[in-house]
């Protein structure tokens, strides 16, 4: 049930990112994942689907989530048609997150996307995604686009699963009305749980019907033989990613041993939790691993139907 956050896995030398995921490959991590940006902060970006492909590509056998892609940065018909492509070539291992971003807003304002609505927009290209991926005509009609009588075939011959990211009310809703399951961060076991009950009553309300939800967990991880040597990798990846003191993120964000870092996430497991994408930090890419797999082990061992994903941070 989890992931890995190697930057490895997606940056620099083919032939060290071939045995990294061989690596990963041999270890008790099942699936990958990868992040998403145009242009953050410093200009740093990464695009989810591209590297998607290229990891399907490497390892034939491996399921990728895309976590979260910032839908609304793009034109859902040209999204829809990378991702039935993709399909075709990895059917049935694409999982898709989507989130609205927002930590840094001028990577809204270059796409000409209005920060201030991109909420509303995300909420208008999911349903427009829907429908493009059905295989059959497809018109829609918004502020923000359209189009008439579009079709992408083939469809893919494999649901792709659409798993919401964020913290907010109206990410909530998000989930409950477009999405097939919730991808939590920065948030306590406790509010974990009560997110998941707001999810079931919206969808209730809503006559969404019964639904198999999907929800997973998002989170960096700092591992080390020592406390104080754990944090330290975790706060600076975190730190020079989102240009803010890792104090911000330090509840959760859990750092120590492999074990100690199983132990900090166990209780959303407990609570609900099915997929867990950890953004590991350590000496290491071989190092980092090696830890999500140890990781890995422990959780599904407690806790059998887990799933533990490794990548890059979002």
């Amino acid at each position: 049930m989890g992931t890995v956050g190697s930057q490895g896995l997606v940056n620099g030398d083919f032939e060290r990112r071939r045995a990294l995921l061989d690596r990963v490959q041999r270890s008790a991590i099942d699936h990958v994942f990868v992040a998403d940006h145009i242009s953050f902060h410093t200009g740093l970006g990464m695009d989810g689907i591209v590297n998607a492909a290229t990891l399907t590509g490497m390892v034939p056998d491996t399921k990728v989530f895309i976590g979260v892609y910032l839908l609304a940065l793009r034109h859902p018909v040209t999204v829809a048609r990378q991702l039935a492509s993709l399909a075709e070539s990895a059917p049935g291992r694409i999982i898709l997150g989507v989130g609205i971003g927002g930590e840094d807003r001028h990577e809204m304002e270059i796409c000409g996307v209005d920060p201030a609505r991109r909420g509303l927009q995300t909420n208008h290209s999911l349903k427009a995604l829907r429908g493009l991926l059905s295989g059959s005509p497809f018109s829609y009609d918004c502020e923000f686009f359209s189009f008439e009588n579009a079709l992408i075939l083939p469809a893919p011959s494999i649901t792709i699963p659409i798993i919401i990211g964020g913290r907010s009310d109206a990410a909530i809703r998000r989930t409950a009305l477009y999405g097939d399951g919730w991808l939590g961060l920065w948030c306590s076991p406790k509010r974990y749980a009560s997110v998941l009950d707001q999810i079931d009553q919206i969808a209730a309300d809503n006559d969404q019907g019964e639904r198999d939800w999907m929800h997973g967990i998002q989170v960096w991880a700092g591992v080390a033989r020592s406390k104080s040597e754990a944090r330290g990798y975790v706060a600076k990846g975190m730190e020079a990613m989102y240009r803010v003191p890792f104090e911000k993120f330090e509840k959760y964000s859990p750092y120590g041993t492999p074990a100690e870092v199983a132990e900090a996430l166990m209780p959303y497991a407990e609570q609900g939790c099915q997929i867990f994408n950890i953004a590991v930090r350590t000496s290491s890419d071989e190092a980092c691993v090696d830890a999500m797999s140890e990781i890995s082990e422990r959780m599904k061992q407690a806790f059998p139907g887990v799933e533990v994903k490794a990548g890059s941070a979002e």
